[in-house]
């Protein structure tokens, strides 16, 4: 086997954990998704793609975020993951880990131009007054708060961390 066979294939089962991933924080089975799409994803087919056994093409991929109504980047692994062997791509830590408190740096937030930078920044003044917190630098987000600003954003709340740290909202503190 080639080294660009072994790269594929391993890229291929990292796209397979996250489509599963997603069906699975559906609630649906394999079959479930077969039924309700009508057979266009037939459960033999999609469990092949789960287990990387199977490469997806860019349109199926596409009908298949459609259907789980989800942008289809959240079917895709962050480009850190996709070659961890890859140097370049250790070059900055990630500005977010999961299982790590998601902090806004609220200084950047009130630099950030645009509707949903609005809409996060008149829900995150909601959570200040809330919480009579005022200290005008960071703001540690809870997960009733991560849901409201996934549906904001648009995405999972496993998908606003990562879409907050492209935006630049996330803090990170200063390097040792």
């Amino acid at each position: 086997m080639t080294e660009q066979h072994d790269a594929e294939t391993g890229y291929s089962a990292i796209v397979g954990e996250r489509i599963r991933t997603i069906r699975r924080q559906k609630r649906l089975s394999l079959q479930d998704v077969e039924a309700r799409s009508e057979s266009e994803f037939k459960a033999s087919v999609l469990g092949a793609y789960e287990r990387g056994e199977r490469s997806i093409s860019v349109p199926r991929l596409h009908r298949l975020a459609m259907f789980y109504n989800v942008p289809v980047e959240q079917l895709l692994p962050l480009e850190s993951s996709a070659d961890p062997g890859d140097p370049s791509a250790a070059v900055d830590p990630p500005p977010w880990v999961p299982g790590q408190k998601v902090v806004i740096d609220l200084t950047r937030q009130t630099e950030s131009t645009g509707s949903e930078a609005e809409m996060i920044g008149r829900y995150l003044s909601i959570i200040q007054v809330k919480r009579q917190d005022f200290n005008g630098r960071v703001l540690t987000i809870r997960g009733d708060d991560l849901q409201a600003l996934a549906a904001i954003l648009g995405t999972t709340v496993e998908g606003a961390p990562p879409r907050l740290a492209e935006m630049g909202l996330l803090y990170r503190p200063p390097a040792d």
